[in-house]
């Protein structure tokens, strides 16, 4: 029998301004039974502003960040805000990470983008410190330094003045390369994958389940989260459903990121689609976004998404109700939550 899936509501990050209705929608997945609300940031609005704002109007619900960037903050600004939430929210936040990707980390924040594994362990080590609260923190790797070594040579050793709700905040990480979904399993209590496929299921059982035979994993299989973003479009014409998904998959595999590093286009690559993810990058690196949203085809929506007339929808949960995935983060409009309960459950 399949197992029960966890429902989460995900608000993304914003576009021109804030998305309507959110109010209302934090306080409806709550009373529908929702597991968690995540808010999300890229160069724009941030994830922690707005979930501190909406996520005061609700007393159960769990609040994360999908994802929270690393090189937007350092690590201690990172752990603050953490400490401080988890407080505010009476142990009900989860520190959702990414690495987000060169173009980003490099051309909004101004921050070197190489070794982005390396990184991630250096700052998620400097996180669990400081959430411990044992010890001034001191740290020396190849991108952190606690205290800085140069400058005016009189920085030392600091404790967080607040004591921590919890020393055991969750941590997710996002990942998507086989290395770095490894490193998640191995150094985070969560992993938060983006364009998953039940067909990959194996390969990526497989790459957590190399970190979870390190020496020092934090967890195993059975205590590990994994949320994941899933797109659910009932419409009983699956066209019209996909066409509401190929404007975002053609931005993310043909222009989130450079040609020769974009990380999206690489996980569709591994199902078997880089022709296809080819045609789709050329088209919009010349500028043609509408003959890159036209290059994506149904197929490959279905995929990552679930799509057309609900009984089919119904018939396709299962898949996903077999794979590692412990939640369903859902996103759409306020009017959707319980549509959505209802196809899930």
């Amino acid at each position: 029998m399949p197992k029960k899936l966890k429902l989460g509501y995900a608000a993304g990050y914003w576009s021109s301004g804030p998305p309507p209705g959110m109010d209302e929608a934090i306080v409806a997945a709550e009373d529908l039974g929702y597991d968690s609300f995540w808010t999300a940031e890229a160069y724009g609005s941030d994830c922690l502003t707005p979930l501190a704002w909406w996520g005061a109007k609700t007393s159960r619900i769990k609040l994360g960040t999908a994802i929270m960037q690393l090189s937007a903050r350092t690590p201690a600004a990172t752990a603050m805000a953490a400490m401080t939430l988890d407080h505010l929210s009476n142990g009900r936040f989860i520190l959702g990470l990414g690495a987000s990707g060169p173009q980003v980390v490099e051309g909004w924040y101004g921050q070197p983008y190489p070794r982005p594994l390396e990184r991630t362990r250096e700052y998620v080590e400097i996180l669990r410190r400081i959430f411990a609260r044992e010890a001034p923190v001191e740290f020396s790797g190849r991108h952190y330094e606690l205290p800085h070594a140069g400058g005016m040579k009189l920085g030392k050793p600091l404790k967080s003045t607040i004591h921590p709700l919890r020393t055991d905040i969750p941590v997710c990480l996002g990942a998507e390369g086989p290395k770095n979904v490894a490193m998640t399993a191995e150094i985070a209590d969560g992993w938060l994958p983006v364009f998953f496929s039940p067909r990959m299921n194996s390969y990526y059982r497989d790459a957590l389940a190399e970190g979870f035979a390190r020496p020092g994993a934090r967890r195993t299989a059975d205590d590990f989260e994994v949320p994941l973003a899933l797109s659910i479009i009932p419409n009983d014409d699956v066209e019209a459903a996909a066409d509401m998904m190929r404007p975002m998959l053609a931005l993310y595999i043909g222009g989130m990121g450079a040609r020769e590093a974009n990380f999206h286009f690489e996980v569709f690559a591994r199902m078997g689609y880089e022709e296809t993810c080819i045609r789709i990058q050329d088209a919009y690196l010349a500028g043609d976004k509408r003959g890159a949203i036209a290059a994506v085809p149904t197929k490959l929506v279905e995929e990552v998404a679930l799509i057309g007339p609900v009984a089919k929808i119904k018939d396709e949960l299962q898949l996903w109700s077999d794979t590692v995935a412990t939640s369903l983060l859902i996103g759409g409009p306020p009017q959707f939550l319980e549509m959505a309960a209802r196809i899930v459950w």
